[in-house]
């Protein structure tokens, strides 16, 4: 395929990744699912719950603040508000007794895994509409864009 024709291809599905993020962050889709659950969070609160809920396992504070791009004195600030409201909890790391692992509590983990049904129940109910091949080869292929762009951008943060 011709450069130009990737470009122009390109240039056809932008508004469509645009229109994506808006939805995504302008819809409220996640203050609307923390509302349908009754849980009293902030973002940042919430996508470390998320963080520690989709890996299934304790991690580091500089793992969570990788997962969630910012800087682990960023996540540091929630830890303290999730902890006094019992939703992680920090456990000494068996591989370096000065490292502190931080995992969800019970009430964590049961807070995290609704929202994640909820989100997944709203997706599947836009979805419905489409062949089981046809789902398929969209996750397929979204799992691949959003990994080769997250490979690029981080080496072009590398390369600055």
């Amino acid at each position: 395929m011709a450069a130009t024709d990737a470009g122009d291809e390109l240039r056809s599905v932008l508004p469509r990744l645009v229109q994506l993020g808006n939805l995504m962050n302008r819809s409220g889709l996640g203050e609307r699912a923390m509302k349908q659950i009754g849980a009293d969070l902030d973002r940042p609160g919430l996508s470390i719950l998320l963080a520690l809920h989709m890996t299934g396992k304790a991690m580091r504070v500089g793992e969570i603040a990788d997962r969630m791009q910012v800087a682990g004195p960023h996540v540091t600030r929630h830890l303290h508000v999730l902890e006094r409201r019992k939703l992680v909890s920090g456990l000494a790391d068996p591989d370096d007794r000065r490292a502190r692992l931080v995992e969800l509590t019970p009430d964590g983990a049961d807070l995290a895994g609704r929202y994640v049904t909820t989100l997944l129940g709203w997706f599947g109910d836009a979805l419905s509409g489409w062949a089981p091949a046809d789902r398929r080869t969209f996750f397929d292929l979204l799992l691949r864009f959003t990994d080769d762009l997250a490979a690029f951008l981080s080496a072009e943060t590398e390369e600055d």
